[in-house]
C-alpha cells in the first residue's frame, strides 16, 4: 500500500499535531490539584467549550466510518439517531438540574444518591462492560480503518498507533486535556467535513443530480420512513426505539454527561447542552450524506469510485476527491474525531472505575493514589477493546453503525428507564431500581447471544423454527421498545408492591422531593433566549423528518 498524501498534506498534518500536542502540554502544566480537577476539569468550563467537547465527543469512529458507511448501504433511516438533537435539550432541560444539584461525580453516584449503593455498583460494572462492547472497540477498530486507508500503514499498526497516542495526553491531562483539545478537534472536524460534502456533490453534480441518480438506482435511499415491518430500518423502531436509546446515550451516559458537569452552575451547564444539540445536527449533511454521495460516484463513475466494503466511503471520498493539502486536513479532522472519542471515553471509564469502583472499596486512599489508579484501569479497558473487535465485526452485518445501534439497543432500556422513573416519581426506590437493572442485563446476554449464535442462518437468510431464532431476529430498534416497556411495567410494579423510600435522603434528587427554593432556583437557571433557541432546534428537526420522505 501507499499513503494517498503527499508532501503539503504531511506538512499540514503535522501542524494539526503539533497544535494537539501544544494544547495537551498547555493543559498538563496546570496540575491537576484532585480527583476534581482531574475528572471534571475543576467545574469551571464555559458553555462553548462543553457544546464542542460535547459534539467532539459524539462524532467519532461510528460516525467518520460508521455513519458514512451506513448512508452508502442503506441511505437516509439512520439519520433518525442524528436527530437527537432534542434528547440533547432534554439532558440540559430535565436531567442536568437534579445531576448538578446532587453534587454527583459520575452517573452511578448519582444512582446511590437516588436509590442506594447496589444500584451503583452494578452501573458502574455495567457502564465499563458497554464501553468495552460499544465505544472502546468501535473507535479502534475504526482508526485502524481509516489509518490504514489514508497513511498505507497495517490496519492494526493503526489502530494502536491512535490509542497510544490519544492515551498519552489523555492520561496526562485528564479531563481538562480532554475537553481543550476536543474543542480544537470539533473545529478542525466540521471544516474539513464541510469541505469533503461540497467537493462530493460538486463532483455527482449537484443536489438534484445527486437524488437523480441514487433514487434511480435505489428508490428508497432518501427516505427515512420505511414500513413498519422493514426487517432493516422500521419507522416505529427507529423513532420510538432510537429515542430510548437516545435518552441513555444523551441523558444518562457517564460519556456524555461528564462533559455538562464540568460547568459551575446549571445555566452554563444547560447552554453548553443546547449548543452541542445544535452542533448534532450536523453530522447528517458532514456524514450521513457524503456516504450517500460515494454510492451514487460508484454508480456513476465505478473504475475510479469502487467501494469494496460500505465502512470504506468516506475514506474513498478523502483519497479520490481533495487535491493536495486538503486530504491533509481532512485527514487532520478523521483523526481528530477518533481520537477526541477515545480521549472521552477513557477518561469515563477511568471515573467510573476510580470514583465508583475502588474509592468505594478502599475510601481512605490519597487524591495521588487514586489518579494512578484510574490511569491503570483505562489501559486495561483499552486491552479488552482491541480483544472484542473480532467479535464485533460478526455483529450487524459487519456495518459498523449498525452494529453500534444493535448493541445500544439492549444495553439502553432498563437504565433509561430507571433514571427517568427516579426522576419524574418520588415512590420508585432501591428495590424497583436494582431489579429492573437486572433483569434488562438477563434480557441483554440472552438477546446479544442467541444474535451470535444464530448469525450464519440469519446471515444467510435461513429461517429456524424455534423461539429463540424469533426472539434473536426481532428488530433491533423493536427490541428495545420491547425491552423499555418491560422494564418500566417492572419497575413500576415493584415499586407499588414494596415500601415507599425515605424521601428526606432524596430531597432534590426528584421532582416530588424538591423544595421551594430549589423550585426557585431552576427558574432562575434559565432565560428568554435558551428557550427561543431550543423551540428553534425543534422546528428545524421536524423540518428534516418532514423532508426526508423519499
Amino acid at each position: 500500500m501507499t499513503s494517498v498524501l503527499e508532501g503539503l498534506d504531511w506538512v499540514v498534518l503535522g501542524i494539526y499535531f503539533i497544535a494537539l500536542i501544544f494544547v495537551a502540554v498547555w493543559v498538563a502544566l496546570q496540575k491537576n490539584k484532585n480527583t476534581e480537577d482531574y475528572f471534571l476539569a475543576g467545574r469551571n468550563v464555559g458553555w462553548f467549550v462543553i457544546g464542542a467537547s460535547i459534539f467532539a465527543s459524539n462524532i467519532g469512529s461510528e460516525h467518520v466510518v460508521g455513519l458514512a458507511g451506513t448512508g452508502f448501504e442503506s441511505g437516509t433511516p439512520m439519520a433518525h439517531y442524528e436527530l437527537h438533537a432534542w434528547i440533547v435539550l432534554l439532558l440540559g432541560w430535565l436531567f442536568l438540574p437534579f445531576y448538578i444539584r446532587s453534587g454527583a461525580f459520575t452517573m452511578p453516584e448519582f444512582l446511590e444518591k437516588r436509590f442506594d449503593s447496589k444500584s451503583r455498583w452494578f452501573l458502574s460494572l455495567f457502564s465499563l462492560i458497554a464501553y468495552v462492547l460499544t465505544k472502546v472497540s468501535v473507535t479502534i477498530y475504526a482508526g485502524g480503518i481509516v489509518v490504514s486507508e489514508l497513511l498505507a500503514i497495517p490496519f492494526w499498526y493503526g489502530a494502536i498507533g491512535v490509542v497510544i497516542f490519544t492515551g498519552i495526553y489523555t492520561i496526562i491531562g485528564g479531563m481538562k486535556a480532554v475537553i481543550y483539545t476536543e474543542t480544537l478537534q470539533a473545529i478542525i472536524l466540521i471544516i474539513g467535513s464541510i469541505i469533503i460534502t461540497y467537493l462530493g456533490l460538486q463532483e455527482v453534480g449537484g443536489w438534484n443530480e445527486l437524488r437523480t441518480i441514487v433514487i434511480t438506482e435505489s428508490p428508497d435511499h432518501f427516505n427515512m420512513w420505511r414500513p413498519m415491518n422493514d426487517p432493516d430500518f422500521p419507522w416505529t423502531g427507529l423513532l420510538f426505539g432510537g429515542t430510548i436509546v437516545g435518552i441513555w446515550y444523551w441523558c444518562t451516559d457517564q460519556y456524555i454527561v461528564q462533559r455538562t458537569l464540568a460547568a459551575n452552575n446549571i445555566k452554563i451547564g444547560r447552554r453548553g447542552a443546547i449548543f452541542g444539540a445544535y452542533l448534532k445536527l450536523l453530522p447528517i449533511f458532514i456524514f450521513l450524506i457524503p456516504g450517500i454521495i460515494a454510492f451514487a460516484l460508484s454508480i456513476k463513475n465505478p473504475e475510479i469510485f469502487a467501494i469494496e466494503k460500505a465502512d470504506r466511503a468516506y475514506p474513498m471520498l478523502v483519497k479520490t476527491l481533495l487535491p493536495v493539502g486538503l486530504k491533509g486536513l481532512v485527514a487532520g479532522g478523521l483523526m481528530a474525531a477518533l481520537m477526541s472519542s477515545l480521549a472521552s471515553v477513557f477518561n469515563s471509564c477511568s471515573t467510573i472505575f476510580t470514583i465508583d469502583i475502588y474509592k468505594k472499596l478502599r475510601p481512605n486512599e490519597s487524591e495521588k493514589k487514586l489518579l494512578n489508579i484510574g490511569k491503570i484501569a483505562t489501559t486495561i479497558i483499552v486491552v479488552l477493546g482491541i480483544v472484542w473487535i473480532p467479535i464485533m465485526e460478526k455483529i450487524g452485518g459487519g456495518v459498523m453503525y449498525q452494529y453500534l445501534q444493535n448493541v445500544q439497543s439492549y444495553i439502553a432500556p432498563p437504565v433509561a428507564a430507571v433514571f427517568l422513573l427516579g426522576i419524574l416519581w418520588k415512590r420508585v426506590n432501591s428495590q424497583a431500581a436494582i431489579t429492573t437493572l437486572l433483569a434488562g442485563l438477563t434480557l441483554l446476554i440472552l438477546r446479544l447471544g442467541s444474535e451470535i449464535y444464530f448469525q450464519p442462518e440469519i446471515s444467510s437468510g435461513i429461517i429456524i423454527e424455534s423461539n429463540i431464532f424469533i426472539f434473536a431476529t426481532i428488530n433491533f430498534s423493536h427490541m428495545a421498545i420491547l425491552m423499555f416497556i418491560f422494564s418500566v411495567l417492572l419497575c413500576i410494579s415493584i415499586t407499588l408492591l414494596t415500601s415507599e423510600p425515605d424521601y428526606n435522603k432524596i430531597i432534590g434528587l426528584s421532582f416530588g422531593t424538591l423544595t421551594d427554593e430549589q423550585r426557585i432556583e431552576n427558574k432562575n437557571s434559565y432565560d428568554t433566549i435558551d428557550i427561543v433557541l431550543s423551540v428553534i432546534l425543534v422546528v428545524l428537526i421536524i423540518g428534516v423528518l418532514s423532508y426526508f420522505t423519499g
